[in-house]
Protein backbone atom coordinates (compact mmCIF):
# COMPACT_ATOMS: atom_id res chain seq x y z
CA UNK A 1 0.00 0.00 0.00
CA UNK A 2 1.14 3.65 -1.25
CA UNK A 3 0.37 6.92 -0.05
CA UNK A 4 -1.17 8.29 -2.75
CA UNK A 5 -2.82 12.01 -3.39
CA UNK A 6 -4.97 12.92 -6.41
CA UNK A 7 -5.83 16.05 -7.55
CA UNK A 8 -8.83 16.96 -9.19
CA UNK A 9 -12.78 15.11 -9.07
CA UNK A 10 -14.06 15.62 -12.49
CA UNK A 11 -15.76 12.46 -14.36
CA UNK A 12 -12.38 11.45 -14.67
CA UNK A 13 -10.31 11.79 -11.74
CA UNK A 14 -13.09 10.86 -9.34
CA UNK A 15 -13.84 7.19 -10.21
CA UNK A 16 -9.56 6.66 -10.92
CA UNK A 17 -9.60 7.92 -7.46
CA UNK A 18 -12.27 5.18 -6.40
CA UNK A 19 -9.93 2.93 -8.20
CA UNK A 20 -6.87 3.78 -6.54
CA UNK A 21 -8.22 3.23 -3.22
CA UNK A 22 -10.20 0.47 -3.53
CA UNK A 23 -8.96 -1.91 -5.75
CA UNK A 24 -5.19 -0.43 -5.50
CA UNK A 25 -5.75 -0.78 -1.57
CA UNK A 26 -4.18 2.32 -1.45
CA UNK A 27 -4.31 5.48 1.37
CA UNK A 28 -6.17 8.01 -0.70
CA UNK A 29 -6.25 11.90 0.11
CA UNK A 30 -8.10 14.07 -2.67
CA UNK A 31 -8.51 17.71 -3.86
CA UNK A 32 -11.03 19.62 -6.03
CA UNK A 33 -11.69 22.88 -6.49
CA UNK A 34 -15.13 22.51 -5.56
CA UNK A 35 -14.98 21.15 -2.46
CA UNK A 36 -18.05 19.39 -1.94
CA UNK A 37 -17.09 17.05 -4.33
CA UNK A 38 -13.86 15.90 -2.32
CA UNK A 39 -16.24 15.24 0.68
CA UNK A 40 -18.82 13.53 -1.51
CA UNK A 41 -15.58 11.39 -2.56
CA UNK A 42 -14.21 11.19 0.99
CA UNK A 43 -17.79 10.35 2.07
CA UNK A 44 -18.51 7.29 -0.52
CA UNK A 45 -14.66 5.74 -0.83
CA UNK A 46 -13.88 6.58 3.25
CA UNK A 47 -10.82 8.53 1.96
CA UNK A 48 -9.75 11.86 2.60
CA UNK A 49 -9.69 15.26 1.26
CA UNK A 50 -7.72 18.48 1.76
CA UNK A 51 -8.27 22.25 1.35
CA UNK A 52 -5.17 22.65 -1.20
CA UNK A 53 -3.43 21.12 -3.79
CA UNK A 54 -0.12 21.41 -1.51
CA UNK A 55 -2.28 19.79 1.72
CA UNK A 56 -3.04 16.73 -0.08
CA UNK A 57 0.21 15.85 -1.27
CA UNK A 58 2.20 16.38 1.76
CA UNK A 59 4.09 12.98 1.87
CA UNK A 60 2.63 10.98 -0.97
CA UNK A 61 4.54 8.94 -2.58
CA UNK A 62 2.34 9.02 -5.63
CA UNK A 63 -0.08 12.57 -6.42
CA UNK A 64 -1.99 12.05 -9.52
CA UNK A 65 -3.40 15.23 -11.79
CA UNK A 66 -6.15 15.36 -13.93
CA UNK A 67 -7.53 18.81 -14.24
CA UNK A 68 -8.87 20.62 -17.87
CA UNK A 69 -5.78 22.35 -19.35
CA UNK A 70 -2.55 23.65 -19.53
CA UNK A 71 -3.39 26.50 -17.29
CA UNK A 72 -5.16 24.23 -14.20
CA UNK A 73 -2.05 21.85 -14.29
CA UNK A 74 0.17 24.89 -13.67
CA UNK A 75 -2.11 26.22 -10.69
CA UNK A 76 -2.43 23.26 -8.79
CA UNK A 77 1.21 21.85 -9.31
CA UNK A 78 3.65 25.02 -9.20
CA UNK A 79 0.93 27.93 -8.85
CA UNK A 80 0.66 29.15 -5.03
CA UNK A 81 -0.22 25.62 -2.74
CA UNK A 82 0.62 23.51 -5.88
CA UNK A 83 1.64 19.68 -5.27
CA UNK A 84 5.62 20.29 -5.55
CA UNK A 85 5.51 22.87 -2.63
CA UNK A 86 4.96 20.29 -0.22
CA UNK A 87 5.73 17.01 -2.47
CA UNK A 88 8.67 15.06 -0.52
CA UNK A 89 11.66 13.92 -2.45
CA UNK A 90 11.68 10.35 -4.29
CA UNK A 91 7.89 10.91 -4.96
CA UNK A 92 6.35 10.57 -8.06
CA UNK A 93 4.03 12.93 -9.89
CA UNK A 94 1.97 11.42 -12.30
CA UNK A 95 -0.61 13.79 -14.49
CA UNK A 96 -3.60 12.40 -16.09
CA UNK A 97 -4.38 15.57 -17.80
CA UNK A 98 -4.79 15.88 -21.27
CA UNK A 99 -2.36 18.66 -22.06
CA UNK A 100 0.57 19.79 -24.17
CA UNK A 101 3.67 18.42 -24.29
CA UNK A 102 5.17 21.66 -24.03
CA UNK A 103 3.58 21.75 -19.76
CA UNK A 104 4.77 18.35 -19.51
CA UNK A 105 8.63 19.18 -19.94
CA UNK A 106 7.85 22.29 -17.87
CA UNK A 107 6.81 20.23 -15.03
CA UNK A 108 9.41 17.35 -15.89
CA UNK A 109 11.97 20.28 -15.19
CA UNK A 110 10.67 21.44 -12.43
CA UNK A 111 9.87 18.38 -10.46
CA UNK A 112 13.41 17.55 -11.03
CA UNK A 113 14.45 20.67 -9.34
CA UNK A 114 12.60 19.50 -6.01
CA UNK A 115 13.97 16.42 -6.29
CA UNK A 116 10.64 14.79 -7.51
CA UNK A 117 9.95 12.59 -10.30
CA UNK A 118 7.48 13.39 -13.52
CA UNK A 119 5.73 11.15 -15.42
CA UNK A 120 2.97 12.56 -18.10
CA UNK A 121 0.28 9.94 -18.52
CA UNK A 122 -2.85 10.98 -20.39
CA UNK A 123 -5.78 8.54 -20.69
CA UNK A 124 -8.19 7.46 -23.19
CA UNK A 125 -11.39 5.60 -22.50
CA UNK A 126 -14.08 8.01 -21.68
CA UNK A 127 -16.24 8.18 -18.52
CA UNK A 128 -16.92 4.37 -18.67
CA UNK A 129 -13.52 3.73 -18.61
CA UNK A 130 -12.67 5.77 -15.99
CA UNK A 131 -15.81 4.26 -13.86
CA UNK A 132 -15.21 0.50 -14.87
CA UNK A 133 -11.37 1.13 -14.31
CA UNK A 134 -10.12 0.24 -17.91
CA UNK A 135 -8.29 3.00 -19.18
CA UNK A 136 -5.72 3.16 -21.92
CA UNK A 137 -3.32 4.71 -20.19
CA UNK A 138 -0.41 6.74 -22.52
CA UNK A 139 2.86 7.37 -20.32
CA UNK A 140 6.26 10.15 -21.35
CA UNK A 141 8.80 10.05 -18.89
CA UNK A 142 12.17 7.96 -17.59
CA UNK A 143 11.73 4.31 -17.51
CA UNK A 144 13.17 3.91 -14.05
CA UNK A 145 10.10 5.61 -13.17
CA UNK A 146 7.93 4.22 -15.27
CA UNK A 147 8.67 0.89 -13.44
CA UNK A 148 8.39 2.35 -9.89
CA UNK A 149 4.71 4.21 -11.25
CA UNK A 150 2.89 1.26 -13.25
CA UNK A 151 1.68 -1.08 -10.87
CA UNK A 152 -0.17 2.37 -8.90
CA UNK A 153 -1.53 3.24 -12.27
CA UNK A 154 -2.73 -0.33 -12.83
CA UNK A 155 -5.95 -0.17 -10.48
CA UNK A 156 -7.40 1.93 -12.95
CA UNK A 157 -6.11 0.83 -16.70
CA UNK A 158 -6.28 -2.04 -19.10
CA UNK A 159 -3.38 -1.05 -21.12
CA UNK A 160 -0.38 0.87 -20.08
CA UNK A 161 2.42 1.64 -21.82
CA UNK A 162 5.71 3.81 -21.52
CA UNK A 163 6.43 5.56 -24.88
CA UNK A 164 8.97 7.35 -24.86
CA UNK A 165 10.85 10.14 -22.73
CA UNK A 166 8.64 12.87 -21.03
CA UNK A 167 6.17 14.57 -23.48
CA UNK A 168 5.44 11.26 -25.00
CA UNK A 169 2.57 9.99 -23.28
CA UNK A 170 0.94 13.46 -24.35
CA UNK A 171 2.40 13.13 -28.24
CA UNK A 172 0.78 10.04 -28.21
CA UNK A 173 -3.09 11.02 -26.83
CA UNK A 174 -2.71 13.62 -29.77
CA UNK A 175 -2.35 10.87 -32.39
CA UNK A 176 -5.43 8.92 -30.52
CA UNK A 177 -7.62 12.12 -30.95
CA UNK A 178 -6.58 12.78 -34.59
CA UNK A 179 -7.97 8.71 -35.04
CA UNK A 180 -11.05 9.05 -33.34
CA UNK A 181 -12.38 12.45 -35.15
CA UNK A 182 -11.68 10.88 -38.46
CA UNK A 183 -13.15 7.88 -37.30
CA UNK A 184 -16.74 9.95 -36.00
CA UNK A 185 -16.65 11.61 -39.54
CA UNK A 186 -16.23 9.02 -41.38
CA UNK A 187 -19.31 7.33 -39.22
CA UNK A 188 -21.62 10.13 -39.37
CA UNK A 189 -21.19 10.65 -42.85
CA UNK A 190 -21.96 6.89 -43.64
CA UNK A 191 -24.93 6.65 -41.32
CA UNK A 192 -26.07 10.73 -42.81
CA UNK A 193 -25.79 9.08 -46.10
CA UNK A 194 -27.78 5.91 -45.31
CA UNK A 195 -30.68 7.42 -43.90
CA UNK A 196 -30.68 9.85 -46.97
CA UNK A 197 -30.66 6.78 -49.18
CA UNK A 198 -33.58 5.33 -47.00
CA UNK A 199 -31.65 2.12 -46.04
CA UNK A 200 -32.15 0.60 -42.36
CA UNK A 201 -29.48 1.85 -40.38
CA UNK A 202 -29.24 -1.24 -37.79
CA UNK A 203 -29.19 -3.91 -40.72
CA UNK A 204 -26.65 -1.83 -42.58
CA UNK A 205 -24.69 -1.47 -39.17
CA UNK A 206 -25.38 -5.12 -38.31
CA UNK A 207 -23.19 -5.96 -41.62
CA UNK A 208 -20.77 -3.61 -42.12
CA UNK A 209 -19.23 -3.64 -38.68
CA UNK A 210 -18.31 -6.91 -38.87
CA UNK A 211 -16.00 -6.35 -42.06
CA UNK A 212 -13.14 -3.46 -42.45
CA UNK A 213 -15.38 -0.42 -41.77
CA UNK A 214 -15.89 -1.87 -37.98
CA UNK A 215 -14.52 0.23 -34.95
CA UNK A 216 -14.86 0.91 -31.65
CA UNK A 217 -17.22 3.97 -32.35
CA UNK A 218 -19.29 2.26 -35.24
CA UNK A 219 -19.87 -1.02 -32.31
CA UNK A 220 -21.02 1.79 -29.25
CA UNK A 221 -22.46 4.64 -30.71
CA UNK A 222 -24.31 3.75 -34.13
CA UNK A 223 -27.44 3.53 -31.90
CA UNK A 224 -27.18 6.64 -30.03
CA UNK A 225 -26.34 8.38 -33.29
CA UNK A 226 -29.46 6.66 -35.53
CA UNK A 227 -31.91 8.08 -32.63
CA UNK A 228 -30.31 11.57 -32.47
CA UNK A 229 -29.30 11.46 -28.86
CA UNK A 230 -25.85 12.57 -27.78
CA UNK A 231 -25.47 11.91 -24.11
CA UNK A 232 -23.28 9.60 -23.96
CA UNK A 233 -19.46 10.34 -23.04
CA UNK A 234 -16.79 12.48 -24.56
CA UNK A 235 -18.33 16.02 -24.95
CA UNK A 236 -17.30 18.41 -27.52
CA UNK A 237 -15.97 20.83 -25.78
CA UNK A 238 -13.72 18.53 -24.55
CA UNK A 239 -12.37 17.54 -27.76
CA UNK A 240 -11.95 21.17 -29.31
CA UNK A 241 -9.90 21.67 -26.81
CA UNK A 242 -7.93 18.40 -27.15
CA UNK A 243 -7.57 19.03 -30.99
CA UNK A 244 -6.25 22.51 -30.19
CA UNK A 245 -3.95 21.18 -28.85
CA UNK A 246 -3.14 19.03 -31.54
CA UNK A 247 -3.42 21.79 -34.37
CA UNK A 248 -0.87 23.43 -31.84
CA UNK A 249 1.65 21.02 -32.15
CA UNK A 250 1.23 20.20 -35.97
CA UNK A 251 2.20 23.86 -36.46
CA UNK A 252 5.26 23.77 -33.96
CA UNK A 253 6.32 20.18 -35.82
CA UNK A 254 5.05 20.70 -39.29
CA UNK A 255 2.99 18.06 -39.09
CA UNK A 256 -0.32 17.90 -41.88
CA UNK A 257 -3.43 17.30 -40.75
CA UNK A 258 -6.19 18.72 -43.20
CA UNK A 259 -8.75 16.44 -42.18
CA UNK A 260 -8.35 17.09 -38.57
CA UNK A 261 -8.68 21.03 -39.48
CA UNK A 262 -11.36 20.45 -40.90
CA UNK A 263 -13.09 18.06 -38.36
CA UNK A 264 -12.20 21.09 -35.75
CA UNK A 265 -14.00 23.13 -37.80
CA UNK A 266 -17.61 20.73 -37.61
CA UNK A 267 -17.15 20.35 -34.42
CA UNK A 268 -17.14 24.36 -33.97
CA UNK A 269 -20.45 24.00 -35.93
CA UNK A 270 -21.93 21.34 -33.63
CA UNK A 271 -21.01 23.99 -30.74
CA UNK A 272 -22.71 26.57 -32.53
CA UNK A 273 -26.30 24.44 -32.29
CA UNK A 274 -26.07 24.74 -29.31
CA UNK A 275 -24.09 21.32 -28.84
CA UNK A 276 -20.92 22.58 -26.50
CA UNK A 277 -22.00 19.66 -24.11
CA UNK A 278 -22.76 16.83 -26.50
CA UNK A 279 -20.83 14.08 -26.80
CA UNK A 280 -18.48 13.30 -29.88
CA UNK A 281 -20.60 11.19 -32.41
CA UNK A 282 -22.84 15.36 -32.27
CA UNK A 283 -20.79 15.03 -35.91
CA UNK A 284 -24.29 13.71 -36.93
CA UNK A 285 -26.65 16.59 -36.08
CA UNK A 286 -24.58 18.67 -38.31
CA UNK A 287 -25.13 17.00 -41.08
CA UNK A 288 -28.59 16.02 -40.11
CA UNK A 289 -29.73 19.61 -39.33
CA UNK A 290 -32.71 20.75 -42.05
Amino acid sequence: MAKVSFIGMGVMGYPMAGHLKVKGGHDVTVYNRTVAKAEAWAKQYDGKFAPTPAQAAEGADFVFTCVGNDDDLRSVTTGENGVLSSMKAGAILIDNTTASAEVARELYAAAKEKGVDFIDAPVSGGQAGAENGVLTVMCGGDEVVFEKARPVIDAYARMVGLMGPVGAGQLTKMINQICIAGIVQGLAEGIHFGKQAGLDIEKVVDVISKGAAGSWQMENRHKTMNAGKYDFGFAVDWMRKDLGIVLEEARRNKAKLPLTALVDQFYGDVQAMGGDRWDTSSLLARLDKK
